[in-house]
């Protein structure tokens, strides 16, 4: 065999072996390419899936706190409504013990009256011998009769002035209650604790 053919057969399979070595190289590099962009798409899927998770728990927590803040408002417009329904119940106890001191005044006043229209009866009944046709003694009855009228009437406005105040305070004490139970529920809102639902 000539030397040229030796050299160019030597040549020849040295270019042979660098393009089955190039081919191999570009397929592992192929094939490597293809796993880390495999990769990659893997890692922007699942970073796009905790995005939009982390997206939905925002928008849940915002709604959340939308809710907490709507009923906490609530609550603080319902604390304010009993507040002024306590001061309403408090206005309508004073003026109820006004009206009860006013009367049980006129009470003492109109038994002081009777009791001396009883006086004064005893006096006419005394002097009744003495008298013929009995006229100062029937103006005495009369006088009596309408001063027990008078104590009558009095004491019904009396009873009707207990009860009315019995029953202010019963809607008072109910409303100092209702009123503690709704700051109560206000604080535990604001403090962040799950909200009562309960209804008010």
């Amino acid at each position: 065999m000539k030397p040229t053919t030796i050299i160019l057969s030597l040549v020849a399979a040295a270019l042979a072996g660098v393009a089955i070595v190039c081919v191999s190289t570009e397929n592992d590099a192929r094939t490597e390419l293809a796993k880390v962009q495999d990769e990659a798409r893997e890692q922007i899927r699942a970073a796009r899936d905790k995005q939009n998770a982390s997206e939905r728990k925002a928008a849940e927590a915002e709604v959340k706190a939308k809710t907490s803040e709507k009923l906490a408002a609530d609550a603080a417009a319902k604390v304010a409504a009993a507040a002024d329904a306590h001061k309403k119940t408090d206005e309508d106890f004073a003026a109820s013990k006004e009206a009860l001191a006013k009367n049980a005044t006129k009470i003492a006043e109109l038994e002081k009256a009777r009791s001396e229209s009883a006086a004064r009866v005893n006096e006419l009944t005394a002097e009744v011998a003495k008298l013929r046709d009995g006229t100062e003694v029937r103006e005495a009855n009369a006088k009596s009769k309408k001063a027990e009228a008078d104590l009558e009437a009095a004491s019904a406005a009396l009873r009707e002035a207990n009860s009315k105040l019995a029953e202010s305070e019963k809607n008072n004490a109910l409303l100092t209650e209702e009123n503690n139970r709704l700051k109560a529920r206000s604080r535990e809102m604001g403090s962040g604790s799950t909200p009562d639902h309960r209804p008010l």
